[in-house]
């Protein structure tokens, strides 16, 4: 994270800026199938990631590369419409810089979701889970290497990495449209294959409720950064060994779509309050 990183993270910025957007006090990074949520947000100002300086381009199906500015509910946001992931070959201080750039543009808090195999047998693919902690079984973390001070402490703490007051705000949210709202432990995983049967069998053991390859650099990354975290996972598949079935991405996205009507209401109902 050298003096250079900062410059980047500046240059990123300032190119934002001047695309006269709102002044983001939310940001949004939104997984699999999930992008929906940009149609919704009012005087939408977008930016393509190749447009912006240092940026990484998003080459996932499902993942389109865009950032818009714009307000939903009058609370100005900025959405990552599309995120990055290791798999793809960045490294996870790269995948994780959209969130640098959030910081330097006056984000506070940050709203991340992901598709998710459900590792827990008691979910059932379509449900909503609130992420109360993660494992990272990355093997790495986008903070090795110098420690700028002006980007966070050296040993950033991460007993709360997912806030407690924003997952409270969450559930009483969910109550108030009759969601049912699961709760329970993401595992972060590199990919991009999906994991074995027996890797599963490791997951829950260690006391994972869901798995994906996506969201812990981020977060690691948003609270090294001082914001508060709020995630949600949509559980688009039973984990390998569940079902007697071959998992497939389109099977992630077909999922996605179902939920989409729960999870916009929900989504939309919290950002104004966060």
């Amino acid at each position: 994270m050298s003096s250079i990183h900062q410059q980047s993270i500046k240059e990123a910025a300032a190119y934002i800026r001047g695309q006269k957007g709102v002044e983001p006090q939310v940001g949004l990074i939104l997984g699999s199938g999930l992008g929906v949520l940009a149609e919704l947000i009012e005087n939408p100002v977008s930016i393509p990631y190749t447009d912006i300086p240092h940026f990484p381009v998003s080459t996932v199906e499902g993942h389109e590369g865009e950032l818009l500015l714009g307000t939903i509910h009058n609370r100005p946001v900025v959405l990552m419409k599309g995120r990055f992931h290791m798999y793809e070959g960045y490294g996870p201080e790269v995948t994780a810089f959209p969130v640098r750039v959030m910081k330097e543009l006056g984000v506070k808090s940050l709203l991340v979701t992901n598709a998710a195999g459900g590792i827990n047998t008691s979910f059932e693919p379509g449900d909503l889970m609130l992420i109360s902690d993660h494992l990272n079984m990355t093997g790495t973390n986008p903070l090795i290497g110098p420690n700028d001070p002006d980007l966070g402490v050296r040993f950033p703490d991460m007993s709360q990495a997912y806030s407690r007051q924003l997952r409270q705000l969450a559930k009483e949210v969910a109550v108030g449209q009759g969601v049912a709202l699961r709760e329970g432990v993401y595992a972060g995983l590199l990919g991009p294959t999906y994991e074995t049967p027996a890797e599963i069998v490791m997951l829950r053991t260690l006391g994972a409720d869901a798995v994906g390859m996506s969201t812990v650099s981020e977060v690691i990354v948003a609270r090294h950064a001082g914001l508060e975290v709020l995630g949600i996972s949509c559980i688009s598949n039973m984990a390998a060994g569940i079902l007697d079935q071959p998992l497939s991405h389109d099977e992630v996205m077909e999922t996605a779509e179902k939920v989409r009507e729960k999870f916009l209401a929900l989504v939309m109902a919290i950002i104004p309050k966060m």
